[in-house]
């Protein structure tokens, strides 16, 4: 069992980040030759970003299902949303107030290798930037905005055309295709170990004791902001459907557990179902549809994270945000939230995405990865509770929690669950 444990990612992830921590503070600047084997690393997962994203958001918008129209489905976008937003403003103003990458300045200029972003001339070229007139050429300049509304406006096509037709081949094609790029970036990933151990021997050589500052600083903000947010639901919950918050512990304590085990959101998402509708009281029609939704727009914890991201390879990397640059990054993280990229070790995807679209150094993104493990079970937590709290704040003005239920008063009736796999991102 220990031996088993010793060969999960994670672990040896962790591992190579304090070797290379250590072998980076005895050897100081010479540790930068191996410097080179880290940025190699970085381009083995940059190379997959474009497609991976394209077809991630594309998948998510295509296939999505569910039961529920009219006020619900309003309902359930109308929360998501807004509460998406409201995690973003939080991750901003935790990310300034404490300024967890500031301690790093790690300076280092942004790969060669990445297409240069031209400063726009007013608002309305930033706007217009949004829109391609030719999606390829966008794809090759990797710019990453017009890639992403291409892919959602694809997706939202593609979905009324299966709905329209049944035909469901090309969502089907580009499935197989998202699963085959997973595949790719889990190849990548067995070498991830490497790649980290090079990149942070290289980063402490030169900054020295500030890398282990920085790693605490970036998770006790997102841990801070993962609890701010979670009382903030919990209390919003409260006040609109009058039920009792001391009972949503013990009935979550399950999904939960499963949460922050499995790292997993869509592995959790039977155990979710399961308790909204047996424990809440959700009625099985919103249960149904606003968890399925949930899987793709209800990853607040990951607008957290990604926000957060943003402003830490930003102070890491002496780069001061503009308030525009600010609301973008925000944007950018709430748009990759409908179409999170759901592969174990997934993040390196998600951090060079942020930091390659806003022209931002990447020196830091080792740090980053080192310590994803925590913050995937912190991003997990709040993405499988919040999508409870949605869904009872959904059900709660046409009068679908059964109040006995969640009570305890009776039981609710059983809920029927699919397996779904992918892990949070």
């Amino acid at each position: 069992m220990r031996l088993a444990a010793m060969k999960h990612p994670a672990v040896l992830i962790a591992l190579a980040a304090v070797a290379g921590i250590a072998f980076g503070l005895v050897t100081g600047e010479w540790a930068g030759n191996l410097k080179v084997v880290g940025d190699a690393f970085i381009r083995l997962v940059q190379m997959a970003i474009v497609p991976l994203v394209m077809t991630s958001v594309i998948a998510a918008c295509g296939s999505m299902t569910g039961s529920g129209t009219g006020r619900l489905a309003l309902r359930t976008f109308a929360w998501m949303i807004g509460l998406s937003v409201v995690a973003a403003v939080v991750a901003v103003v935790l990310g300034l107030l404490f300024r967890p990458g500031a301690g790093m300045v790690a300076t280092a200029a942004p790969d060669a290798a990445l297409p240069a972003a031209a400063a726009p001339e007013s608002w309305q070229d930033t706007v217009l930037g949004f829109f391609t007139t030719n999606v390829v050429e966008s794809m090759a300049e990797a710019a990453m905005v017009p890639i992403i509304l291409f892919s959602l406006l694809f997706g939202v096509a593609l979905h009324r055309h299966v709905t329209a037709t049944g035909n469901t081949l090309v969502l089907d094609v580009v499935g197989q295709f998202q699963q085959v790029l997973l595949t790719l970036i889990r190849l990548v990933m067995y070498v991830a170990p490497i790649g980290v151990f090079a990149l942070l021997a290289d980063l402490s050589g030169r900054i020295g004791f500030a890398v282990v500052g920085s790693a605490l600083a970036y998770l006790g903000t997102t841990l801070l902001g993962v609890v701010l947010l979670t009382a903030l639901f919990v209390a919003i919950v409260a006040g609109r459907t009058r039920l009792n918050p001391a009972r949503l512990p013990r009935k979550l304590a399950e999904q939960t557990a499963v949460a922050v085990t499995t790292t997993s959101s869509a592995v959790t998402y039977p155990t979710v179902l399961r308790t909204t509708i047996e424990k809440i009281g959700v009625s099985p029609r919103v249960a149904n549809f606003t968890l399925s939704v949930g899987l793709t727009m209800g990853s607040y914890g990951a607008v957290l994270n990604y926000t957060i991201v943003v402003l830490f390879l930003a102070q890491a990397g002496g780069v001061d945000l503009s308030a525009g640059q600010i609301a973008f990054g925000m944007v950018l993280a709430i748009l990759l939230n409908m179409g999170t990229i759901t592969v174990p070790g997934g993040f390196p995807v998600v951090a060079l995405f942020l930091g390659t679209t806003l022209g931002l150094p990447l020196a830091a993104v080792g740090l980053l990865i080192a310590v994803d493990w925590f913050t995937g079970i912190l991003r997990t937590f709040l993405n499988v509770n919040a999508d409870t709290l949605v869904a009872m704040l959904v059900a709660h003005p046409d009068g679908e929690i059964d109040r006995e239920v969640y009570d305890g008063v009776r039981a609710g009736e059983p809920a029927e669950t699919g397996a779904r796999s992918a892990s949070d991102a």
